[in-house]
């Protein structure tokens, strides 16, 4: 459907493909994907979490010996997810106290574990605390998947995997970005449910 509704975006179907696998292998050995962006992409990141904690496309029944029937029949299958830009008191604190530039890495770091994967959203791809938690990712054996516009910046080098769009503005860019990742949570979600 992504790329009925987006032609341009075809060109982009072999690092799609390759990040949903990476994505469902990293859920498939027991990890998380984490998202990172600034601004708009910050929302972007939530919105990722939002989808994949829960149903998106289908209602990911729970079937689980251990929780009540009732319980059960108001939860759904959840695939981890979290966003590194979440919350007000770590990034401040890290502004405050230490350097800015390096808050997402820190969370990257506190959080991480080898087989996890990390997308990072920028616009440009020269978002200085993306760079940062990209270099730190490779050091910590977490895959990286970058998000990125047309040149892909400095990130589309750091990271295994860089989806750019085909725009430069960042209001185009970003319009891109959400059909991209809706596509990635769907495909994700129906080869693990």
């Amino acid at each position: 459907m992504l790329y009925e509704n987006y032609p341009e975006l075809k060109h982009l179907k072999p690092v799609i493909d390759a990040a949903v696998e990476l994505i469902v292998d990293c859920y498939r050995y027991g990890g998380k994907l984490m998202t990172a962006g600034n601004g708009g992409s910050a929302a972007d990141s939530e919105h990722i979490v939002g989808e994949l904690m829960k149903g998106f496309k289908s209602k990911r029944r729970v079937i689980d010996p251990r929780i009540p029937t009732e319980l059960a029949s108001k939860l759904q299958g959840a695939l981890p997810a979290i966003s590194l830009v979440s919350g007000l008191a770590l990034p401040t604190a890290y502004l405050n106290d230490v350097d800015g530039e390096y808050a997402v890495a820190q969370a990257l770091y506190g959080l991480a574990k080898p087989g996890d994967v990390a997308m990072l959203i920028s616009t440009s791809g020269n978002s200085k605390n993306l760079v940062h938690a990209a270099e730190l990712a490779g050091c910590l054996g977490v895959k990286t998947v970058a998000l990125t516009g047309e040149s892909g910046g400095r990130l589309a080098g750091l990271c295994d995997l860089s989806i750019r769009v085909p725009a430069t503005e960042t209001y185009r860019v970003q319009e891109y970005h959400l059909p991209v990742y809706h596509e990635l949570c769907a495909r994700v979600e129906e080869k693990l449910f």
